[in-house]
């Protein structure tokens, strides 16, 4: 199982349970999230959904190693929703989606942020957008919801650096609401995800859509930029040599790829 899935109070948790992995998102965890949402926001007895990690990570990301092979081997299996699905869930999710950072967030585990309505953070936790230190580009609509989010400089220096970011730094802009101990958080999560699954259903809708109507040409724009990179920069000289990297377990050297990479 790569997915819990927990209904208590109208909060349905979902919990990312691929810990020996650090809750890296493999097809199938990319297609049992995708599905999750979408049964939640048809789900009338579903009004929140919290989304955490189980073990010390949030989610580190997409699994490299299977990117890795997604990237050199064609005829890989692809999963039902995969990654692209996954963000058409989170996008077109109507319900209030609540973020519960418990460790460790890497790529989508720090970007899934910007579709947050609501995003807590553990004090032990931290966050990193690793996207240069890949050789590949933004994605999940970041280079538009995070300057959005946590302005311009906040947002260039998370995307452009791949460097980790704290709680308290995450705090102060404005990535997240909340900082917790750890002990705290998932209880402090699950209390505001009540108060707000206290309400109706329908207004909790209403209020959303009228939040995020305005952004939905605007984060298909952004994430159709963002393919178009990713799609020109997977499998080049300087997301090989990274990939590479990691599967030998050393540290790129993007100093001798060819002129202009």
């Amino acid at each position: 199982m790569t997915l819990q899935i927990h209904d208590e109070n109208r909060v349905r948790t979902l919990t990312l349970d691929r810990p020996d992995a650090l809750n890296a998102f493999n097809e199938a965890l990319y297609d049992a999230t995708a599905q999750a949402l979408l049964d939640a926001a048809a789900d009338p007895a579903v009004a929140v959904v919290l989304l955490t990690g189980a073990g010390r990570a949030f989610s580190a990301g997409t699994d490299l190693l299977e990117m890795h092979q997604l990237a050199t081997n064609p005829d890989f299996p692809r999963g039902e929703h995969g990654f692209l699905g996954l963000l058409d869930a989170l996008a077109a999710f109507p319900k209030p989606l609540i973020c519960a950072v418990n460790g460790l967030g890497l790529g989508i585990g720090a970007t899934v942020l910007g579709f947050a309505d609501l995003a807590f953070m553990a004090s032990t936790a931290k966050l990193k957008c690793p996207f240069t230190s890949l050789g590949v580009a933004p994605e999940a609509a970041s280079s538009l919801l995070f300057p959005q989010l946590i302005g311009r400089q906040n947002a260039a220096w998370m995307l452009l650096s791949a460097e980790w970011v704290s709680a308290a730094e995450a705090l102060q802009m404005g990535l997240v609401w909340r900082v917790c101990e750890p002990d705290d958080l998932l209880p402090e999560a699950r209390r505001h995800a009540e108060v707000l699954a206290a309400r109706p259903i329908s207004s909790l809708i209403a209020v959303k859509r009228t939040m995020t109507e305005p952004l939905r040409t605007e984060i298909a724009a952004a994430r159709e930029r963002e393919n178009a990179c990713f799609a020109e920069l997977m499998g080049g000289p300087a997301n090989l040599e990274a990939l590479t990297a990691f599967a030998e377990g050393r540290q790129p050297d993007f100093t001798n790829l060819p002129e202009g990479w």
